[in-house]
Order: structure tokens, then sequence, then C-alpha cells
């Protein structure tokens, strides 16, 4: 009972004869090669030549296995024990596929060289407690491969994905990242901030209570992030348009919808009206010179036109927000 409790649930890497490291090395490149795979199937469809550089590197871990499963043979026989990295403390973990479905192309390339890296030092680790002449030269040339693998993924990716293929792919990846994040974000940021205005400043100026103006600025923030962020998840499900996950849409454009009300009702937390109301402008002041700046980083917006659209745009709800306020 005691040792179901509290006792080792893995062996120690010291433990493991040379036959289970050769089964633990071969079952480790088995899974490499299927994550690899997996990785161009994710990629197939949006980056047809990166996953052939993946489809490329699952043929190589591949071929590792074979070599392992060929000196086991020799040595062992035919029955491979079963050991795989979950059975080994410290050993080096991958993802599962449903962990791994949201990486972008870049964050796919850098967790292939971690894997790498760690496949290098599992077989310089492996190569030490070997004492067999044969299996210590097929480990130390395995870790050399896997040391290697780095520059053969850089010439796989020089034959399959060159420099205007993958500044091709580049450039759609960060498409799709303004599609599905910065445009709906943009337009909640631009209604939340914008159409907030003049409510908050109307009900500022004709309260001169500091807690009542901020209660109007929460329930029209929240109000308006709810309704823009059931809005854009409900009308696109992004699969003509392209636009990606509703669900990402429709989150990020309810946050930064109630983020840009938000942002000049907090100051009306402050008792004093005065000094609430000149945060909250100096907050719209920021908050309208950001949504001009973020037009024209992501959306190619002129500078001066965005400046025209937005600033001036917002200027005037918030002086038609400040004269209702006092009429």
């Amino acid at each position: 009972m005691f040792l179901r409790l509290f006792g080792p649930a893995k062996r120690s890497f010291d433990s493991l004869s040379e036959q289970e490291i050769l089964a633990l090395g071969i079952a480790s490149e088995e899974d490499d090669a299927r994550i690899y795979l997996a990785y161009a199937d994710q990629l197939r469809a949006a980056y047809p030549q990166s996953a052939k550089v993946f489809e490329d590197m699952a043929e190589v871990e591949q071929t590792h296995r074979n070599n392992l499963i060929e000196m086991h043979r020799q040595r062992f026989g035919e029955r491979i024990p079963l050991i795989r990295r979950e059975h080994v403390t410290g050993f080096y973990e991958r993802k599962p596929d449903w962990l791994r479905a949201n990486l972008s192309l870049d964050q796919i390339r850098e967790e292939a060289e971690r894997m790498e890296a760690q496949a290098y030092r599992f077989y310089v680790e492996a190569t030490k407690r070997c004492s067999d002449a044969g299996t210590r030269q097929l480990l130390g040339e395995l870790a050399l491969a896997e040391q290697g693998h780095e520059d053969i993924a850089r010439m796989l990716g020089d034959e399959h994905t060159p420099a205007d293929v993958k500044a091709e792919e580049d450039e759609g990846a960060r498409r799709q990242f303004v599609l599905t994040y910065v445009q709906p974000g943009l337009a909640g940021l631009m209604d939340g901030s914008v159409s907030t205005l003049a409510p908050i400043f109307a009900a500022a100026f004709a309260t001169g209570n500091t807690w009542q103006t901020f209660l109007v600025g929460l329930s029209a923030s929240v109000g308006a992030g709810i309704s823009m962020g059931f809005t854009e998840a409900a009308h696109d499900d992004g699969k003509i348009s392209g636009r990606g996950s509703p669900i990402k849409r429709g989150l990020a454009c309810g946050i930064m919808t109630a983020v840009g009300g938000l942002g000049h009702a907090l100051p009306y937390l402050i008792p004093h009206f005065w000094t609430a109301t000149a945060l909250a402008a100096v907050v719209v002041f920021f908050e309208l010179w950001a949504i001009a700046f973020i037009q024209n980083r992501y959306m190619e917006t002129p500078f001066f036109k965005a400046v025209l659209q937005v600033v001036l745009g917002g200027s005037l709800v918030l002086a038609a927000g400040i004269l209702i306020g006092n009429g």
C-alpha cells in the first residue's frame, strides 16, 4: 500500500539494462516519427512545403528506429520490452497531439529543434551506459545524427522551403493572425472605446457622481463586450472566409470591446470628480492613438487616415457626451 502511494512510479535511467535502453530508443524514434507526421498533416493545407520537410524528417526517424531494431535483434532476439519515455524518471517528454494542435509554424519549427536536442542528449547518456562495442558505436552514430538534425532540417528546408516559399508561408501565418485576432480585436477595441464615450461622459457630467458613472461605464462595457463577442462568433464560421475559429474571433472581439470601454470607466473609481474625469480623458487620448497605431501597423491603413477616422471621430463622440451631460 505504502509503495503504491509513495514509491517511485518510474524507473531511473541508471537502472535500465542495455536491452531496455535499446527498447526505449526504438519507442522514442517511433513516437518522434509520428509527431513529425502529425506536424506534416497539420501544416499540409496551409504550408505544403514545410509539411514536406517534416515528412522527410519522419522518414529519417524511421531509419534510426530500424537500425535500433536490427541491433536489438542481433543481441537480444525478436521480443522488444515495452518501455517508453513516460516510464523513466527525468526522461524527456513529448506533448500529445491535442496540445500541439494550435501551434504556429514558427512554434512547430522551434519544437522540432528542441526534440532533436533532447534526443541527442539521450543517445549521449545511453552510450555511457552500454558496454557492447557495436551498441556503443550505433548509439554514438545516432547521437551525431540527432545533433546534425538541425543541419538536416536546414538542408531539407532549403530543398523544400526556399527563401521565397518560406517568406510566403510566414506572410500567410501573419495574415491568418491578423484575420483571426487583430481584425476582430481591433473592431472590438474601436467599438468599446468610441461607443462608450458618450454614455460614460454624459453620465459623469449629468450626475457629477463618480460611482454612478463607473456603474454606467461598467455595464456599457461588459454589455457591449458580450454583444460584440457573440455577434462576431455567430456571423461567420470562418470556413469560407478563412478567418479562423469563430470562438477565437469572438473572444478577441468581446474581450477587446470590454477593455476599450473599461479603460475610461475605471478612473471613475476615484471619488474626486474632476480628478477622475481628467484621468479618464487622458486614457481616452491614449486609447484613440493606440487604435490608430494598430490600424496603421496591422491593417496597413495610412496613418493620417487612421488618425482622422479614429481620433477625430472619437473626439466628436466625447464632445457629444459632454454636451448631452451638461444639457
